[in-house]
């Protein structure tokens, strides 16, 4: 299931339409996800990219994709990140990204998934800070 964007909707509608029509867990833990996200950085900037939420912060800092027995956020600087807590479990072997699956009936740790988001848009900004 795709939105499609329509003429005129904000990307913040696009994804509140999103978490609608996935009627079952994964609207939820969308749901859920993008809160903590906001609460971690209450700057972040909704967008919507390549058909799914993107959280951007002075540059990209993670999506928020579905499928049929997933959650996934994809940090795209993930393996620049400490992750003490070992959130990460997906897209390890790769140079720039790392990803978090959520599967139905995980309990998301909101505080070390919070702190990454903060570390994610800590590296954003020095790169700011640095031009």
């Amino acid at each position: 299931m795709k939105t499609s964007p329509r003429k005129g909707e904000s990307p913040s509608q696009l994804i509140d339409a999103r978490i609608r029509e996935l009627d079952d867990w994964r609207g939820k833990m969308l749901s859920q996800l993008r809160a903590l996200i906001k609460q971690a950085d209450p700057a972040m900037v909704e967008e919507w990219k390549w058909g799914v939420p993107v959280w951007s912060h002075d540059g990209l800092i993670c999506t928020g994709e579905t499928y049929k027995n997933v959650v996934k956020t994809t940090f795209s600087k993930g393996a620049q990140m400490k992750d003490p807590k070992k959130l990460f479990n997906s897209s390890l072997e790769g140079k720039a990204r790392r990803a978090i699956d959520f599967h139905e009936g995980d309990i998301v740790n909101e505080a070390a998934f919070k702190a990454l988001i903060r570390e994610a848009v800590g590296l954003n900004t020095s790169k700011v800070r640095e031009k």
